[in-house]
């Protein structure tokens, strides 16, 4: 098949849907499928090569309106190309737009990561292209059953909707350079403390405000922040204000190995991965996942989405009310002291890892593909 995805970024620029959509088009070429990725470059000229198997063409970007970049290149490039799907990843109006005006395949199957949840004001004018997007394609791919029921979009347009979870290489998680892991964890866990690892973009979702207020009760371990984003400085200030000093270190954005071997270290030392997000467009929780994949127990918040299926309750890790940060000290505390029900999150963690494994997402996705092109 001729698969084209439609998106505004993509790697090396780090997201949840970046790194999807990268793992999906990599593996769909390595079955042997003529796979191209069409979004923004991150300057005005426009870039085309091959990775991994992939054609990647980044069309030059013109502006930016809430966040969203524009590019008139990427209407023209779209026209262009030819596909048997095209495969576009919700949301990005742009692309939307794009799809609507220009779209050159025989179907159209929409990704559809998160519900548009800050942006009040433009989803009152975006809504009617919203759902005549939606309406034109003829698959939606949800990533969690809990999703779809929580979702007033998804819900409209139900008939048409099939969930395939997110995926990892699973295999890439499971394992670490030990002299790397040994000594990271020497770095970081001050006399065999355990470590308390958050991993993500620094945005207003994903709730590192709560966990820097959690840290000033919490009697034990060191918290770890790793990423980059928009909310970088005021967590700086806020660490600052609330003179957290050593007991959260910023890590800043690491490679993918040192990801790895980080995972690893803080699993070593007793500790376990925390992810507060506070609203829904945290809607699956992919790095979730990658943590189980290294056997770490989670602390996660409710918030209707599908982190809470990710992330069982009472099974692989605990789940908390959102926006209160005593009651994640009070979850840290009883997991890091109950050494019992750690371990059997441990184990059962890497368990749950197993069923998000690439080759699942790869053969659901397609199955999708082949089912709309044979109607």
């Amino acid at each position: 098949m001729k698969l084209l995805h439609l998106y505004k970024d993509y790697s090396p620029v780090v997201g949840g849907i970046e790194n999807h959509i990268k793992l999906l088009a990599e593996a769909q070429a390595a079955d042997g499928h003529e796979v191209t990725v069409l979004v923004t470059s991150v300057g005005r000229r426009t870039e085309h090569y091959r990775q991994n198997g992939v054609t990647i063409i980044k069309a030059a970007r013109l502006a930016h309106l809430a966040r969203t970049p524009l590019s008139l290149d990427l209407l023209r490039r779209l026209a262009a190309l030819r596909a048997d799907i095209l495969h576009c990843h919700f949301p990005y109006p742009m692309g939307e737009v794009a799809a609507l005006l220009r779209n050159p395949a025989r179907a159209t199957v929409v990704s559809y990561h998160s519900d548009v949840v800050r942006q009040a004001t433009l989803l009152k004018f975006y809504r009617p292209l919203m759902h005549r997007f939606l309406d034109r394609a003829e698959r939606i791919i949800a990533t969690s059953a809990p999703y779809v029921e929580s979702s007033p979009v998804l819900q409209r347009f139900r008939a048409k909707v099939r969930v395939v979870p997110l995926g990892i290489d699973t295999a890439a998680f499971a394992t670490a350079d030990a002299t790397q892991v040994a000594a990271l964890q020497q770095r970081y866990s001050r006399a065999g403390e355990p470590l308390i690892l958050f991993i993500g973009k620094l945005r207003y979702y994903k709730g590192v405000e709560l966990l820097l207020r959690a840290a000033v009760e919490l009697t034990g371990g060191r918290v770890l922040i790793v990423g980059d984003g928009p909310e970088e400085a005021t967590l700086h200030k806020l660490h600052r204000e609330l003179a957290l000093d050593e007991r959260v270190r910023f890590l800043g954005r690491l490679p993918d190995e040192s990801l790895i071997a980080l995972r690893h270290a803080t699993r070593q030392s007793g500790g376990l991965f925390v992810l507060p997000a506070t609203h829904r467009s945290e809607a699956f929780g992919l790095v979730l996942a990658e943590a189980m994949a290294a056997g770490l127990p989670l602390i996660s918040t409710e918030l209707g989405t599908g982190t809470s299926w990710v992330n069982q309750p009472g099974e692989t890790g605990l789940v908390v009310p959102p926006n209160d940060p005593h009651a994640l000290a009070v979850a840290i505390h009883e997991l890091l002291n109950d050494q019992a029900r750690w371990a059997r999150f441990s184990a059962n963690a890497r368990q749950r890892a197993a069923q998000f494994d690439v080759g699942a997402m790869v053969r659901g996705v397609e199955a999708i593909y082949r089912d709309v092109l044979e109607q």
